[in-house]
């Protein structure tokens, strides 16, 4: 009879040592879990921050494009015939209106769809608003560039 109160004691015992060992492995798998969303979450916020850097490129590439465009013309105006001037302060301000969409369209119409993340997106009116008149502003220049004053 002792020998079946010091089993009982040392089943009991381990029991407890069990429960105690599976609270802290449950505590530690919430702390991984938690962790591990944190990571997930800290990388959908990259992503939204670099959807946003493309966009900003678009934009920078879009009005370097336009500046060089209309810069081409007055440069070359005078050294090449006016034709080839033209065509290529054309092809510059037409690819300068094409970043400006492409920018707004990678923005709103992304690869993949957009995952739920602490940083706020810009505004989408304000994007197509500023896009918009960017794109009005290259085919302004179009204009220029073909009914512009020539020397």
């Amino acid at each position: 009879m002792a020998q079946d109160d010091s089993t009982s004691r040392t089943v009991k015992e381990t029991a407890k040592a069990t429960q105690a060992a599976a609270g802290h492995a449950a505590a530690a798998a919430r702390s991984t879990m938690s962790s591990a969303d944190r990571t997930t979450q800290l990388a959908m916020d990259r992503t939204v921050l670099a959807a946003e850097r493309t966009y900003a490129a678009w934009v920078r590439t879009g009005l370097g494009a336009l500046a060089s465009g209309l810069g081409a013309q007055k440069l070359l105006e005078g050294v090449i015939p006016l034709w080839l001037v033209r065509s290529t302060g054309t092809v510059l301000v037409l690819f300068s209106a094409f970043c400006f969409l492409a920018g707004i369209w990678r923005q709103l119409f992304p690869d993949r769809s957009s995952p739920p993340s602490d940083v706020r997106h810009m505004p989408t009116p304000i994007l197509v608003f500023v896009n918009g008149f960017l794109a009005l502003v290259a085919l302004s220049a179009l204009v220029a560039v073909w009914l512009g004053p020539t020397r």
